[in-house]
């Protein structure tokens, strides 16, 4: 029996007692009852009146039907009695039941996380991002408290620009790079998607059997290597886009260029750039210098979509999270995860994110295909992750209980936003 369980169980043994406590108390009253109204039918008639046997013999006969019905009328009083307590303590119990289910839904991300639910080596780390300050990021905005869900759509839709670096951007219109490049837009490649599903790496996806939920979308996102192959049952086998980072197709450890998970889809890549610098200086000093590995897999892969997503795209992000927390957040790039999800809320009507906030099965293993285990991987650390978990509670449109079960957040596609 599982801790969820339990109490259900000691609610049900609870009423069982108290029934069967009523059940005892109805029927001693009912047997002092027959026993009175037997002694007055048997004995009184008889001392006043003398009628033989034969009177006697009717007498009892009478007593009999007179018993019978008066046990008929208790036992209908008592099954309405009981019909009217067990009502009662079966909604007593659904309530308890609905009290518990909310409690257990309860459980899932609270929209309002703060810095303090962080584990004191997070908070350190979180520390040392701030006073940092690797991409020397100079916020000047606001911090306040979240705006209304349908604000806060409205901001993403209107001010983070998802664009792909274009034959067009600076450094990129050279004649070299006009080979590489996609010459379709995204939005053009992809055409217009109704239901997307983003699908997070998170350890908790393991054992979760939603593999058919995931490939009923129209299309499907996943991240960095997270593999298909072995896991269908619970991630699917539908690959529309990756999106991956430039570590990963820079270092060699990754095989990138060799290793065929890659080879489905439309590839996405981003490399964190700082905070305000425009392309020509993001060109010159990427973060991980990934252009050659991208020409390199372009010539192998040329039929394949390949893009790399325009850096000031992340920063727009991170100020709205920023603006919408009340604590400094990381100044560092949000998650893979993060921009995944704004990616695809620019592309599809409808958003189904799985197990980017965690379900029942949350667990410290950071990944379904690995067994590393890091708090950091759910919390954050190097990325403002945990301010972009309560950003997504906060837009919610799904439940509770979907979140609490698959792990699911269903968010609105931004043309399906009206501001």
């Amino acid at each position: 029996m599982s801790h969820l369980d339990a109490p259900c169980t000691m609610v049900h043994i609870n009423v069982l007692k108290k029934f069967v406590c009523v059940l005892v108390v109805i029927l001693v009253a009912l047997t002092v009852c027959l026993w009175r109204e037997t002694r007055r039918s048997y004995y009184d008639p008889l001392k006043t009146r003398n009628d033989g046997l034969q009177g006697h013999r009717s007498l009892e006969k009478w007593n009999q039907v007179k018993s019978q019905g008066l046990f008929r009328e208790a036992a209908s009083e008592l099954g309405q009695a009981s019909k009217m307590w067990l009502a009662t303590q079966n909604k007593g119990t659904s309530e308890t039941a609905e009290k518990s289910k909310k409690a257990a839904f309860g459980k899932v991300w609270d929209k309002d996380s703060s810095s303090r639910n962080l584990i004191p080596r997070l908070q350190k780390v979180r520390k040392n991002y701030l006073a940092m300050n690797k991409y020397n990021v100079t916020y000047n905005g606001k911090r306040s408290a979240k705006l209304s869900p349908e604000k806060l759509l409205c901001q993403l839709r209107d001010r983070v620009n998802v664009t792909m670096i274009q034959r067009s951007d600076g450094p990129f219109g050279t004649p070299e790079w006009q080979q590489y490049l996609p010459g379709k837009s995204l939005s053009e490649t992809v055409g217009h998607l109704g239901r997307c599903a983003v699908v997070s790496s998170a350890g908790s996806l393991k054992s979760s059997r939603l593999g058919h939920e995931i490939d009923s979308h129209d299309a499907v996102l996943r991240f960095n290597g997270a593999p298909v192959r072995g896991f269908q049952d619970d991630v699917g086998q539908k690959t529309t886009i990756r999106l991956v980072n430039s570590q990963l197709v820079t270092v060699e450890e990754q095989q990138f260029l060799r290793e065929p998970l890659y080879n489905t889809g439309i590839l996405i890549v981003w490399d964190p750039a700082p905070y305000h610098a425009e392309i020509h200086e993001w060109y010159r000093k990427p973060d991980y210098n990934f252009f050659e590995s991208y020409k390199a897999y372009r010539r192998t892969h040329p039929e394949q979509p390949f893009y790399i997503l325009n850096p000031k795209m992340q920063w727009q992000l991170w100020d709205i999270l920023q603006e919408n927390s009340l604590e400094h957040i990381q100044p560092n790039p949000p998650s893979s995860g993060m921009l995944g999800i704004v990616l695809m809320m620019t592309l599809c009507d409808q958003v189904d994110v799985y197990e980017f906030l965690p379900s029942k099965r949350q667990t410290d293993i950071c990944h379904y295909y690995q067994k590393f285990h890091d708090h950091a991987c759910t919390m954050g650390a190097y990325h403002p992750l945990l301010f972009e978990k309560n950003l997504v509670k906060h837009m919610n449109q799904g439940t509770d209980e979907d979140i609490y079960s698959h792990g699911k957040v269903t968010l609105p596609g931004f043309r399906r936003v009206q501001c």
